[in-house]
C-alpha cells in the first residue's frame, strides 16, 4: 500500500479501517493496521489490533512474531517472549512434512532439490572416429597371391 510504504500511516490506518469496513475478516488489512500503529509508536494499540488478527488466525506465524515485536517495544518482556515462542512453533507446525516427501503447491517455489548422482564415464573412450573399421559383412580382405612353394627335394 502506497500510504504505507511511504510513511503515510494515518492515511493508510483510515483505508485500512474501511477495508475492514466492507470485510471485517480481512486479516492481511488488520495485520497491516496493527503494524502501522507500531510504526507510529502507539504500542498500546498495535497490541490491541494484533489481538484482533490473533482472533482472526490464532495459529499464524506472522501475528505471534508482531506481537512479540510489540510487547518488547512496549517492556512487557515476559509475554514477548511468549508470542516469540508461538511464532516459533507456527513456524514448526507449518514445516510438518516428512523429509524427503514432495511439497505441496506450486512447484516453481518449492526448495531445490539434490544434485543428481554422477555419471559413470566409461572406462574407455571410443576408438578414433577416422580410422576405418571392418565391416561385419564386408568379405574377408584380399592379400597377395601366393606364390606356389616348390618341393622340397
Amino acid at each position: 500500500m502506497y500510504d504505507y510504504s511511504t510513511g503515510e500511516y494515518h492515511r493508510a490506518v483510515e483505508k485500512l479501517r474501511a477495508l475492514l469496513r466492507d470485510d471485517p475478516a480481512h486479516f492481511d488489512a488488520q495485520c497491516a493496521v496493527s503494524m502501522c500503529f507500531y510504526r507510529n509508536g502507539d504500542f498500546a494499540r498495535a497490541i490491541e489490533e494484533g489481538k484482533k488478527a490473533e482472533a482472526m488466525r490464532p495459529k499464524e506465524q506472522l501475528v505471534h512474531t508482531n506481537l512479540s515485536l510489540f510487547y518488547m517495544k512496549a517492556g512487557d518482556k515476559k509475554t514477548a517472549e511468549h508470542h516469540g515462542l508461538q511464532a516459533r512453533i507456527s513456524g514448526w507446525r507449518d514445516n510438518m512434512a516428512t523429509p524427503g516427501g514432495t511439497p505441496e503447491g506450486d512447484p516453481e517455489l518449492a526448495m531445490s532439490q539434490p544434485k543428481p548422482p554422477p555419471v559413470k564415464l566409461p572406462s574407455q573412450l571410443a576408438s578414433a572416429p577416422w580410422r576405418k573399421k571392418p565391416s561385419i559383412n564386408a568379405p574377408p580382405p584380399v592379400s597377395a597371391p601366393e606364390t606356389p612353394k616348390k618341393p622340397s627335394e
